[in-house]
């Protein structure tokens, strides 16, 4: 499990990806600070990690990535750790379009494609 704060190139998220679930790495992605953890076995462990480096829970945000895959559905929005009614955010979804779209754009800048 690591903490990306510079650019990782695909091919080191697809190892990932193989050394893990096949095809799909969990990723917890900080919308604030543009920074993400990769390689966890749960969404809540790389959430623990950010946490450590002085992350706040509510920028806190839990996908999946599928390397192999392209176009927009690469990223699937899809953690527990994204259900937090306090914030508006019933689901395990990311239900604020905003929000997917931070996610998304700090993924682009991070993941070398």
């Amino acid at each position: 499990m690591i903490i990306v704060r510079e650019p990782i190139s695909l091919a080191d998220l697809d190892l990932l990806a193989k050394e893990g679930f096949g095809d799909m790495v969990k990723a917890v992605v900080d919308v604030k600070r543009g920074i993400m953890a990769v390689g966890g076995e749960l969404h809540s462990d790389e959430e623990a990690l950010l946490l450590e480096d002085g992350s706040m829970q509510q920028h806190l945000w839990g996908i999946n990535l599928f390397p192999g895959v392209s176009g927009e559905d690469w990223i699937e929005f899809d953690s527990m750790v994204n259900i937090r009614p306090s914030q508006g955010n019933r689901s395990r979804g990311v239900d604020d379009a905003q929000v997917r779209k931070k996610i998304a754009e700090t993924v682009q800048r991070l993941v070398a494609r």
